[in-house]
Order: structure tokens, then sequence, then C-alpha cells
């Protein structure tokens, strides 16, 4: 078992264990135990009260943060004429169809997020085997299949998440960077919350918000203590 850095073991200190922090409380230590001598990313993990098994109690979806992540975020879109060209001015990296279409065929996926119209996801479901596995596939439900190709690429160049819940029951999601301001953070945090507290699946009983957990990349976990639904 590899043993844990004197950094992480210093800044694994300051959090007081078995303790729940309020929103505030907790994005002024993140802040605090974020010593790596990079940028460290900002994360949320919320642990719900659902069966992450069951199709029928997945929660998937996509939230637009106020303050944005921190993240640079690379964008293709798969459009056609005058919206794809408009896709390309509003910052996407690539906007086509056929020839984006046979450039990720070919083996080509050197980006973030993929959004497109609906009128073309018949070609794009072609490319299922590429993007399905890296979780590149366009969506309506995570928002990037949209007839407004370009205000998608728009919201995701301005801070809008997507995610998922896995196996565990568990959703995670960036949530801003170290260097963000506590305030910008929590209120990072607070819309999350609020949008996953509103997803709850139908036939799921009791508590669905069970546990909430912030991190930074090297960080340890801080436990948040929140209004539960």
């Amino acid at each position: 078992m590899a043993s844990q850095s004197k950094r992480y073991v210093a800044s694994a200190s300051k959090v007081e264990s078995g303790r729940k922090y309020s929103v505030e409380e907790a994005t002024k230590l993140v802040k605090d135990v974020a010593t790596a001598k990079f940028d460290e990313s900002v994360e949320i993990t919320m642990q719900l009260g659902i069966d992450g098994k069951r199709s029928d109690q997945m929660v998937r979806g996509s939230v637009s943060l106020p303050k944005g992540t921190g993240k640079s975020v690379r964008i293709v879109a798969f459009a056609v004429g005058e919206m794809a060209e408009k896709a390309k001015a509003a910052g996407a990296i690539e906007a086509g169809a056929d020839d984006l279409i046979k450039k990720i065929s070919d083996g080509w996926t050197d980006f973030d997020v993929a959004v497109a119209h609906p009128e073309l996801m018949s070609k794009v479901g072609r490319l299922g085997r590429v993007l399905g596995p890296k979780g590149l596939m366009p969506s309506p439900k995570a928002g990037t299949v949209s007839e407004n190709v370009v205000k998608a690429v728009t919201e995701y160049l301005g801070g809008r998440v997507e995610y998922r819940s896995d196996a565990t029951g568990c959703v995670h999601a960036l949530v801003g960077k170290a260097s963000f301001a506590p305030e910008d953070i929590a209120e990072n945090v607070n819309a999350f919350v609020e949008h996953i507290s509103g997803t709850r699946p139908q036939g799921v009983k009791g508590a669905f918000v069970r546990k909430i957990v912030l991190s930074t990349t090297m960080g340890p976990g801080i436990a948040v203590s929140v209004a539960r639904s």
C-alpha cells in the first residue's frame, strides 16, 4: 500500500474528522488544503439514494454553473451551412457534418464535448463505437443534441457541465478551481446541489441526497452539510 505524501497528510490534518461543514466553511477550507504547485480543480461528489445499476433511476444531464468552471473546453459541433460557421465563430474547434464524421471515424477524438443538431444524429449515430466509450456521444439528456447548436456551444464554453450517476449511485462534477474566490465556488456548489436535488427519479424512497463531499485534485475530501431532499 502506497504511503501518503507529507503534503497530503498536512492538508488532511486541517479537515476535522467526522465534521460536516457548511458550504461557506467548506469552500474556504478547500482553498486552504489545495497546496499543489498547480491550480487544482475543485470537484463535488454527491451520493444519492438511488440504485445506480437500474436504468430507470439513472440521474443524467447538464447544468450551467453561474461562475463557470475555469476549465478550457474543446468543443466540436455537428452542423451544416451557416449554423456550422456560427458554431465555429462561437468557439467550436471544429464544425461540420460528413467531413467531421469521417475525421472522427479515422480516430481523431481530441475534444471534450460534442454537440449536434437533431437532424444529423442519424449520421452521428454511426460514431457510437468511437464516442460512446469516451463519454462523448451527443445526447438530448445532456443538452448536447439541440436545435440551437450555437447556444449549446456557448453554454459549454461558459461553464455548463455534464453529470451522470455511476454504479454506486454517485454523481461527480467540476465546480471550479482552487484559484476561485470562496464565494464563487460556493455559488457553483449551491447551483449544482439545487439542480441535482430536483432530478429525483420516480420510485426513489427515503432521502435522495445522502452525502456531499468537496475535494481538490490532490487534496482530502471535505464533507458538506446542506439541505437535503
